[in-house]
């Protein structure tokens, strides 16, 4: 992992010892001004609708998000860069990742979790995961084995979209190397560090596109190429771009390559040897009808809390402020702690600060719990810094000698409160 890494993790160790912020925190020390929190985005080479890494944490700075969660797939050099210029702006650095992973039992059931679109298959996140910074041999091992299935998918489904792409008599004599050198151009990346997925693939096609058919010719073409009427304009690249993906790249298409995944046990062992918090991203309504797995806020908290997992993530802007209440509010009620991000993983360039549809406020309450819980993921990754046991412990059961899971997580806030408070004394705040 990258110098700048371990230097960043350095710096934030040092904001003080463990018992120094324990009775800092008892004391009360926390920000007077309650900071911007986003618990999650995508930095590139990720997709990602940030150009630089720079650009994210000039606009977290900008927009007073001085508590910024990065949650990539699959690589994490960038994250020395990020923590770097987030210690420079006073932007408090959270580091996380996701992982998609597959229940065999719910696939077999037709039961959907957090992808609507394929049963079995489930995101997951870790929270405060200081270990991408000196990976596990196990750790690495995972990280390997999923990073060389994905490439090895994404070289064929490139090859398959650049067959259909040729067959309507475009010059489309590519591969993945093509799609890499596009990311590398776009961010500056270093190609080793590069993952693709399958937006960078729509978007490297669109381009293709765009670059050999003039913009009167585009409708007929397109619909050649995607087997039937594009909804988009001629000049919507983005929107084109969502076409290609979805008529040609997902199951049942023209495209489609099978992923091959984690198991959901996998994919949690990976969370812990990375020394992260497992966290469930929850869709609720952001898919109609509701998945099965979350059907309702009870049914989601008993099954979150029979695999483990003590803290939950929402993306507000797929979810009216109603129903984001309601299972927030459950959620937390059950002991779960709960955060709230934007992904960023599409390139519009929307604020940092969550926000729910159709740009709607979040309820107060439930930003209050996100603001909780990103000071519980700071906690988490304080103490393990420290080499303590965090809000879960390596096989991923809640830590310390607490009367209720209420009571860990308001002892674990305020911890965090205290940590947050005196990095901005020692590095200004935005």
């Amino acid at each position: 992992m990258s110098k700048g890494l371990q230097e960043a993790l350095g710096v934030l160790r040092s904001v003080g010892g463990v018992d120094e912020l324990r009775g800092l925190a008892e004391v009360g020390l926390a920000p007077l001004a309650r900071p911007g929190v986003n618990s999650h985005i995508h930095l590139p080479p990720n997709f990602s609708a940030f150009d630089t890494v720079g650009q994210a944490v000039e606009l977290a700075q900008a927009q007073g998000v001085a508590l910024l969660g990065v949650t990539n797939y699959y690589d994490y050099e960038v994250y020395g860069e990020f923590a770097s210029q987030a210690i420079r702006r006073g932007v408090f650095p959270l580091f996380g990742l996701e992982i998609v992973s597959l229940i065999a039992g719910l696939q077999a059931g037709g039961v959907r979790v957090n992808d609507p679109g394929n049963p079995g298959r489930m995101y997951l996140c870790g929270k405060g995961a200081v270990g991408v910074a000196a990976p596990s041999e196990r750790a690495a091992e995972l990280v390997e084995r999923i990073r060389r299935n994905d490439t090895e998918r994404m070289a064929e489904m490139t090859a398959k979209v650049a067959e259909i792409f040729a067959a309507a008599g475009l010059d489309a004599e590519v591969d993945d190397g093509d799609v890499i050198d596009m990311i590398v151009a776009r961010h500056g990346s270093d190609r080793k560090s590069v993952v693709i997925q399958e937006r960078h693939i729509a978007q490297f096609f669109q381009q293709l596109f765009f670059q050999q058919v003039p913009e009167e010719s585009r409708p007929a073409r397109l619909a050649e190429i995607l087997g039937g009427p594009s909804l988009a304009g001629p000049g919507e690249a983005v929107k084109i771009q969502g076409e290609i993906r979805s008529a040609l790249m997902k199951a049942g298409k023209a495209a489609f390559v099978a992923e091959v995944f984690l198991n959901f046990e996998e994919a949690y062992e990976l969370i812990l040897a990375l020394q992260a918090v497992p966290c469930y991203p929850t869709l609720a309504d952001g898919t109609s009808p509701v998945c099965d797995f979350e059907r309702t806020p009870e049914k989601l908290i008993d099954e979150l809390k029979t695999r483990g997992i003590h803290m939950a993530e929402f993306i507000p802007l797929r979810n009216s402020p109603e129903v984001l209440g309601q299972y927030v509010r459950a959620m937390r009620a059950a002991g779960i702690a709960v955060v709230g991000g934007t992904e960023h993983n599409t390139l519009d360039l929307i604020g940092l600060e969550p926000a729910c549809q159709n740009n709607q406020p979040l309820p107060a309450d439930v930003r209050e719990i996100f603001y909780e819980g990103m000071c519980v993921a700071a906690a988490h990754q304080f103490l393990v810094l420290h080499g303590q046991c965090g809000f879960v412990d390596e096989k991923g059961t809640p830590a310390g000698q607490f009367d209720s899971a209420e009571a860990r997580i308001k002892s674990f806030a305020k911890l965090g409160l205290a940590v947050i408070e005196k990095f901005y004394q020692q590095h200004g705040r935005v």
